[in-house]
């Protein structure tokens, strides 16, 4: 039986029923009792397994809500180019990598164009040098754009009369032709042409991953696939072999590709299915692309560009998830702009009015989804639409530290538009549930950066002065219960996580500093003491 008891320590349970406590004993894996030292002591035999947190933090295990963990794994033993400072610095990064025998890929990721001097989008022309006989594919940061060389496109066959494929774009000079940047769907173009990691690379690459979110206090995540859905099959693959090995040490809520919805549902699953470490979550759709590759959808212009390209039509999308949640599906919708977010809240309007209304003789009744269908980012949403989003009972998954990030680009995309953007406040106070993550590898996985963003809406350095429309800022508590019961309710696993309850599954974070004690600056540089994951240490500083 594994035993352990944890006592002196600051404990904030999220339990309504018992919101503080001293101390708390671990049995097989769950939580055995909840309580002071005393109580606690009573229950460990001789002091054995007794642990003395010495008054530190301890919260519920954090839960991230929008990982892109086979991408991030992988994407470890690449270039991993999040603050280069510079085109110069990129194409360095190329070189040296460049030096490699052979015509391997080169693959990398994090760039982000907006904080160079030159504050443009590199080109081919920009790194075919650099990259030499490699081909080369280089992710943005945010997942929906990519560099490729020439050698990468013209394995692709991609040359000038190459149409843009369905919700993407092939970047083209003004000659016409292919100038290497890829947006949304045109990614997968090159992707599909590289060569794939093989099964005991991926699993290698996803222990490494699991051992530094245990550092960061992350127990659980939701796995979200990238446009396209091609990451679904090997990332599934590699979590049931990590699972099926006894080596999964997180709670993982497996996303499945809205493009594989048919298959899905012919084979009988539904959200929900699976074990208390892995489990099927949503099916994922996609209404726009993104505000840095100008191809969110909006209702205006962009200060430099069109209105952005809707990835889903709305009807269409209406009757996807409607088709989903019948067949005991929850779906989770990626909407950036806020024409976006608008056919969205409509489409699911729809739904709601349609599964009202009587079936047809014969029909199967399924029960309901596990889980709430949910708006992945929301990121810009006009303030007459928040009332209705608040009546459709969905959650939004939310990414604090990519408001910080995004300042200048959005107040350069945008301009007073800004204001509508990152709207976490308003949110909760219209009643909207949030389940706060990364969207990592888009923006750093640590929870701490993302509270410091969620409750200052300002850059580490302390940049702007008094936060970006502090209006928005969330307050401690708020930003812990996105990471811990928000995360869990979006779920439909509030019965087992997101709070420190008998009976729940012993995940617990141990934290050097108190979260609702020091000022909101600190939050930032907040050091986990110790995760705990299944009633087992994981990570001890």
């Amino acid at each position: 039986m594994n035993d352990l008891f944890l006592i002196n320590g600051n404990i904030h349970t999220l339990d309504p029923q018992a919101p503080r406590a001293t101390a708390v004993a671990l049995r097989g894996g769950r939580i055995w009792a909840v309580g002071s030292d005393e109580q606690i002591r009573t229950l460990a035999p001789s002091g054995r397994h007794l642990l003395d947190l010495g008054g530190r933090l301890v919260l519920p295990g954090l839960t991230d809500s929008h990982f892109h963990f086979w991408n991030w794994a992988l994407a470890l033993r690449q270039l991993r180019l999040t603050g280069v400072p510079s085109l110069d610095e990129l194409r360095q990064q190329v070189a040296q990598a460049a030096q490699a025998p052979g015509h391997s890929w080169i693959l990398g990721a994090g760039w982000n164009e907006t904080r160079w001097p030159e504050s443009r989008l590199p080109t081919r022309a920009d790194l075919d040098a650099a990259s030499g006989e490699h081909p080369l594919l280089l992710f943005r940061n945010d997942m929906h754009l990519a560099v490729a060389n020439s050698r990468a496109l013209q394995a692709a066959g991609i040359g000038p009369g190459t149409p843009d494929p369905a919700g993407g774009v092939i970047g083209r000079d003004a000659s016409g032709q292919p100038d290497g940047r890829l947006a949304d769907l045109a990614m997968n173009l090159v992707s599909a042409v590289i060569p794939p990691a093989t099964e005991e690379e991926t699993a290698a690459a996803m222990h490494q991953g699991i051992d530094l979110l245990h550092r960061l206090g992350i127990t659980g995540l939701h796995d979200y696939r990238v446009m396209g859905g091609i990451c679904g099959v090997p990332a599934f693959r590699a979590w049931q072999r990590l699972e099926a090995a006894g080596e999964l040490a997180l709670r993982v809520w497996m996303h499945l590709p809205g493009e594989r919805t048919q298959e899905a549902i012919a084979l009988g699953l539904r959200t929900g299915f699976g074990s208390d470490t892995l489990r099927i979550g949503h099916l994922k759709f996609f209404a726009d692309g993104s505000q840095g590759a100008r191809t969110a959808w909006m209702l205006e212009p962009y200060a430099d560009s069109g209105v952005g390209i809707p990835l889903t039509p709305p009807d269409e999308l209406a009757a996807a998830v409607l088709q989903a949640e019948q067949a005991g599906f929850a779906a989770a919708i990626h909407a950036i702009g806020d024409r976006a977010n608008r056919q969205v809240i409509s489409a699911l309007e729809q739904v709601r009015h349609k599964a009202a209304l009587p079936r047809p003789a014969g029909t199967v009744v399924t029960a309901p989804p596990a889980a709430p269908h949910r708006i992945e980012h929301v990121q810009i949403l006009q303030p007459q639409d928040l009332p209705r989003l608040a009546q459709l009972g969905v959650f939004a998954s939310v990414q604090p530290l990519q408001a910080t990030d995004d300042i200048a680009m959005v107040e350069q995309s945008i301009g007073e538009r800004r204001r509508f953007a990152y709207t976490f406040q308003s949110l909760v106070k219209a009643g909207v549930p949030l389940a706060l993550g990364s969207d990592c590898p888009v923006a750093d996985p640590n929870p701490m950066l993302g509270m410091h963003a969620a409750v200052t809406r300002q850059r580490r350095d302390g940049t702007p002065s008094g936060g970006w429309f502090p209006e928005q800022r969330l307050s401690v508590p708020q930003a812990v219960w996105g990471y811990t019961m928000g995360a869990a309710r979006a779920a439909g696993r509030q019965a087992d996580l997101g709070s420190l309850a008998p009976g729940k599954l012993a995940d617990l974070v141990v934290l050097e500093q108190d979260l609702f004690a020091i000022p909101p600056q600190e939050i930032a540089g907040v050091q986990v003491h110790m995760t705990i994951f299944n009633g087992k240490v994981v990570f001890a500083r």
